[in-house]
């Protein structure tokens, strides 16, 4: 009894043993298949703003436990952040698309528009670019604005007209202005309120105090041969209501503002990523309005900045169906919950529990009684057996006589009954041997 104990407990270990080991294997299997793919974001702005947006978002992919989530690394300026992206240390940037190297970008969405600007300060004689002769004209944001600057040179051949351009950081603007260190600023802006409201506070405030919106009447021209540029008209009033200014439309040159992705990335991550950016960016666009300018990327063929296959299908409504995504794990479940159900079912008889015993069979006594003839140590024991071994005899011939088809046929039982009688011949030989032991 103690055998047959031990025996099944090492069983039991054994079964827990394995499965405590596939347990493990397949948390470590759902973890690794479900964890969340990080993505590295560089991101950059002369005031820091488009950090904060970026920032904001990946706090709401984290908060809402999206599949995809952001690490924003903040670059300074956008040319710093392609730079950055350019040389494969992030997935995904925030870029101009007049900035910095492009080659392994795909759009995933458009973060803002941003138009080019030329101000000259209230009181000033420059009403168009020609009148810029001579003139010096402070550039912020520096070096992200260098194509500008030389799409410009070009176009006007500014260069022969001896006006120059000078780097300001925002700090140094409104100074430049007063000290009539510049006679005019070309920004590079998003018309949303806070960067105008940013752009009219670096001048002279006042009813009559009115900035001078300058044109940039080859708008179309140069968009037709710089792709990452679009002629595009100032709404009349756009720096200021009343009176307006401009008191008109104005022609001006736009350029966007991307969030690219790096063309190696797999589609599904990107087509799962520019869908929950967004849908959150709806919840977002209190906190951060410059959130509202996102848009969807351009899907056509010719579109200066091809979009991600991943986006694509979101835009286009080409993702996978759940069928489409998920047949071979809606093929391959069956079988495996079929292996499943095998191997317990294996468990389970290896454990031995619940196996009811089988009934024992005439031939079964007779061989239990084949080992008993070996310990008998009487006579009298002898004969008990024998009176046994008719009995199973003549029950089994009685069944057959009925007809019953499970008794056991006769030869058998002649021949089991034959090698018994032997047996007990034997013992009886053995026990008359033996020495007869008197009591003292």
């Amino acid at each position: 009894m103690n055998s047959i104990r031990l025996s099944l407990w090492r069983r039991i270990v054994l079964l827990a043993g394995v499965v405590v080991v596939v347990t493990g294997v397949s948390l470590l299997g759902y973890r690794y298949f479900t964890r969340p793919t990080t993505l590295t974001v560089t991101v950059g702005s002369i005031d820091g703003e488009a950090a904060k947006a970026m920032s904001a978002i990946a706090g709401r992919l984290a908060s809402i436990r999206a599949p995809v989530r952001l690490n924003v690394t903040d670059t300074g300026t956008a040319l710093e952040a392609a730079k950055a992206f350019a040389a494969g240390k992030a997935d995904l940037a925030v870029v101009r698309g007049d900035a910095g190297d492009l080659s392994q970008a795909q759009a995933v969405l458009v973060v803002a528009h941003m138009a080019a600007l030329i101000i000259a300060p209230p009181g000033s004689s420059i009403t168009s670019i020609s009148t810029l002769k001579g003139r010096t004209v402070g550039v912020l944001g520096g070096e992200v604005n260098a194509k500008i600057v030389d799409v410009l040179n070009n176009t006007y051949d500014l260069s022969r007209a001896k006006v120059l351009f000078k780097n300001l950081a925002l700090t140094e603007a409104r100074q430049a202005l007063q000290s009539k260190e510049v006679s005019a600023l070309l920004v590079v802006i998003p018309l949303s309120g806070k960067y105008l409201s940013l752009v009219r506070g670096l001048f002279q405030q006042g009813p009559k105090a009115l900035p001078v919106l300058i044109a940039i009447d080859s708008a179309g021209a140069i968009a037709e041969t710089e792709r990452a540029y679009e002629s595009f008209d100032v709404p009349k009033g756009t720096l200021r209501g009343s009176p307006p200014v401009p008191e008109d439309d104005v022609t001006t040159l736009r350029t966007s503002l991307y969030l690219v992705a790096n063309k190696k990335l797999s589609s599904d991550v990107i087509a799962t990523l520019t869908q929950t950016i967004m849908t959150a960016r709806r919840d977002l666009m209190t906190e951060q309005p410059i959130l509202a300018q996102i848009t969807a990327a351009s899907t056509d063929p010719d579109a200066y900045l091809a979009v991600h296959p991943g986006a694509a299908a979101y835009y286009n409504g080409t993702e996978q169906s759940f069928m489409d995504e998920y047949s071979n794990e809606i093929f391959l479940a069956p079988m495996i919950l079929g292996g499943v159900a095998s191997v317990l079912a294996a468990a389970w008889k290896f454990l031995g529990i619940g196996n009811p015993p089988a009934p024992e069979g005439p031939l079964d006594s007779l061989y239990a009684l084949a080992r008993r003839i070996r310990k008998v140590e009487s006579e009298a024991e002898l004969s008990d057996i024998e009176d046994e071994i008719d009995n199973i005899l003549k029950a089994q011939r009685a069944r057959a006589a009925s007809g019953d088809e499970s008794a056991v046929d006769a030869t058998t039982l002649n021949i089991a009954a034959h090698r018994l009688e032997g047996l007990i011949h034997d013992r009886r030989g053995i026990l008359r041997q033996k020495p007869t032991v008197h009591p003292a």
